[in-house]
């Protein structure tokens, strides 16, 4: 039971703190990526959350 409280209080802070450090890095680009590999996911488009995940992952560690 520990560690779902503890998996979930990590995943809310992820949820949390990844969007402030994208757009703090990378503007409004950062968010609107993350959106675009959320929603990717949820409609099971997975070359839309993959290429958006890979994008999002050479801006930021281009920033």
């Amino acid at each position: 039971m520990g560690n779902v409280v503890l998996l979930q209080l990590l995943r809310v802070g992820g949820e949390f703190l990844l969007p402030r450090e994208a757009q703090a890095r990378l503007g409004f680009a950062g968010p609107a990526l993350l959106v675009a590999v959320t929603v990717g996911v949820r409609a099971r488009r997975a070359g839309l959350a993959v290429g958006a995940a890979v994008v999002f992952t050479l801006l930021m560690t281009q920033a």
